[in-house]
């Protein structure tokens, strides 16, 4: 089976915990022990990240500097997805001596220059903040903030992947039995000029909603979303939750959910199995194996096993 799995933000930072390297490689290290049991398993893997509090990590450095110096976001994807990718590289071939080659790809993404979602940013980067601090931030940087569970995040602009153009190297490194490490933080988000080049945009992409592209464009069997939660629950934080296992497409409605926490992986979810008919997958880092299996998490398939 070739399954895509996306390893959340949370998944490698917890939330609240300090930005430091020892925290981050730390965190990969119990990531790569999940997707290393998927592999020893006898499936195929590609990984994919989030970046979320990385890239706003090297945002607010980049504002130490005066503001024609600093670094937009396509440029701080590129280094995130090249500092993640080096970590979870290493730390698979650490963990699977004897396994397959690994590989990072710093992979561009193209999304639409008309997308609504740039007069609309949505998609919370850096770490949290109390009401004071933020509101402040927002002022003196030009900031957009949004609430965070009782804090607060700077929001940017989150666009739709449209076109992955490096899905065909890609399928090469896979063609040679390569663990691919490719599309972190939704990847560098890119637009097409009227001449046809690319050139890099200011935003982050959902790394869900490419993930999904992704294996849809790979043919994937399995989608697997890894957070810091073992499900998807029903009445989440209410009396009386409920974890949801198994379900259709079309018995699962991510209205239902919040905008800024689960919707966007169900949403990619229910896209990947309708699509596809395969499964798709959402739960917690040590569940990996489980969730492919169809033992753990909430398993949303396009069809039965």
């Amino acid at each position: 089976m070739l399954a895509v799995i996306a390893l959340g933000g949370n998944a490698l930072l917890k939330r609240g915990e300090p930005l430091t390297a020892e925290n981050q490689r730390a965190n990969v290290k119990r990531a790569v022990t999940a997707i290393a049991e998927v592999v020893s398993a006898g499936h195929r893997v590609v990984v994919c990240h989030g970046n979320g509090p990385q890239v706003g990590l090297l945002a607010l450095q980049s504002a130490a500097y005066k503001s024609e110096e600093a670094y937009p976001l396509d440029v701080l994807g590129a280094e995130t997805e090249g500092m993640i990718g080096y970590l979870i590289e290493q730390e698979l071939e650490n963990a699977l001596p004897d396994g397959p080659r690994v590989a990072t790809l710093l992979t561009q993404v193209e999304v639409d220059p008309a997308d609504p979602a740039f007069d609309n940013p949505t998609k919370p980067v850096g770490p949290v903040y109390e009401k004071g601090e933020a509101e402040w931030l927002a002022a003196t940087r030009g900031w957009v903030i949004a609430p965070d569970g009782d804090k607060y995040r700077r929001v940017v602009a989150s666009p739709l992947p449209k076109h992955i153009p490096d899905v065909s190297i890609i399928k090469l490194l896979l063609d040679q039995g390569v663990i691919v490490i490719c599309a972190g933080g939704g990847g560098i988000p890119v637009v097409r000029r009227a001449d046809g080049s690319l050139t890099g945009v200011e935003a982050v992409i959902d790394k869900d909603r490419a993930a999904e592209l992704l294996a849809r464009n790979l043919g994937a069997d399995a989608l697997v979303m890894l957070t810091d939660v073992d499900a998807v629950y029903q009445n989440w934080g209410e009396p009386g939750q409920k974890a949801i296992g198994e379900i259709s497409p079309d018995e699962i409605d991510a209205e239902d959910f919040p905008a800024g926490s689960m919707r966007p992986k169900i949403e990619a979810a229910c896209n990947f199995a309708l699509v596809t008919g395969g499964m798709a997958g959402i739960g917690a880092l040590q569940d990996a194996l489980g969730i492919l299996e169809r033992r753990a998490g909430t398993v949303i398939a396009g069809r039965p096993e």
